[in-house]
Parts: structure tokens; C-alpha cells; sequence
């Protein structure tokens, strides 16, 4: 198994393997590109952030920041603001008609608990799911492993470590439900 086949399995891999250096190498060149050299609603602009994430029918405001890009898929209609963070180590997923505010991280990297072994260098990933219709605040920080359901809105700042249903509010540090969304 490639090191890049043990990264989108959840594995532990080595991130200094050649094959994934080269593809966050291409990341970073595409970024630079999208961050500095464009403006953001140019065509130019728009192929270079479906040839950077290339499951993006979405939008996303310079500057961005991400590790490979390509584990990156976001819905038609979806927004993501100015200065966030996809740390996409694993799937990122976002649904259709979602709004992400500035300075959001979406952070699928794990890396191991004793020190002796974070020494190793090993990360994992473990995938992040966005719903359709979500809000997710200014600053909010989702991570690994997290899902949150269709319509859910998480209040700016908040720190998502769990789960959030689908019609729900979280807010907070680290966030909670505190209520459900009714049409």
C-alpha cells in the first residue's frame, strides 16, 4: 500500500513520502497563483481552483490555505470567505449551499498522542462532512472525524469536536447544541 493509499484510508503515513511532497508541492504552487497572481471571480481564477480542488463546484475567497487540494470537494452554491484552513489530509466534504465565514479551519489531521511516537513523524487523517444549507461561522475550528448534518448552522469561534445533527445549532468551546432549527 502507497503512502498516499494509507493517508486516504485513515492509516498512518509518512507525509514525507515523495508522491504526497509533490502533490502538496503543486498545492502550494496553485495556491500561490490563486492567493496573489488572481482576482477571484475571473475565469482564470475559477479554473485554477477546479485544477487545485478539483471536486469544487463552489467558491472559495483568497486567500486560502490547504494541504493537497485534491481531497477537497465542495457543492454548487457553496461559499467559503477570506483566510481559511483546509488541512485535508483526509476528505473534505462540503455539501451544496453552504456558507463557511472567514478565518474557518477544517482540520482532518490526527498525529499520534505519545510523544515518542509523534517523533515517527506519522500523521493520519480522519474525514470531515459538511451538510447542505450549513452556516458555519467566522473562526470556527471543525475537528477531525466531525460531521455536521444538513441545515445545521455552528456559531462563530465555536470548537466542533462531536458531531452536530442536521437542523441543530452549536456554539462554544468546544461546541454544544443549544437548540434545534425548525422551518
Amino acid at each position: 500500500m502507497t503512502e498516499r493509499e494509507k493517508m486516504l484510508s485513515g492509516e498512518w503515513f509518512t507525509p514525507q513520502d515523495p508522491e504526497l511532497t509533490a502533490i502538496r508541492d503543486r498545492a502550494t504552487r496553485l495556491m500561490h497563483r490563486l492567493n496573489v497572481e488572481l482576482c477571484g471571480h475571473g475565469e482564470e481564477y475559477r479554473a485554477a481552483l477546479r485544477e487545485l480542488c478539483p471536486g469544487c463546484e463552489g467558491f472559495i475567497r483568497e486567500p486560502f490555505r490547504c494541504d493537497y487540494g485534491v481531497n477537497i470537494s465542495i457543492g454548487e452554491g457553496s461559499f467559503v470567505n477570506f483566510d481559511c484552513v483546509f488541512l485535508d489530509l483526509a476528505p473534505i466534504r462540503i455539501g451544496r449551499h453552504t456558507l463557511i465565514g472567514p478565518n474557518v479551519q477544517l482540520l482532518t489531521a490526527l498525529h499520534p498522542m505519545e510523544a515518542s511516537e509523534r517523533r515517527t513523524g506519522l500523521e493520519a487523517g480522519r474525514p470531515i462532512t459538511v451538510g447542505d444549507d450549513c452556516w458555519i461561522g467566522g473562526g470556527a475550528i471543525v475537528c477531525p472525524g466531525v460531521t455536521i448534518g444538513d441545515r445545521a448552522v455552528i456559531g462563530a469561534g465555536a470548537v466542533v469536536t462531536r458531531d452536530v445533527p442536521a437542523d441543530s445549532v452549536a456554539a462554544g468551546n468546544p461546541a454544544r447544541i443549544i437548540r434545534k432549527l425548525t422551518e
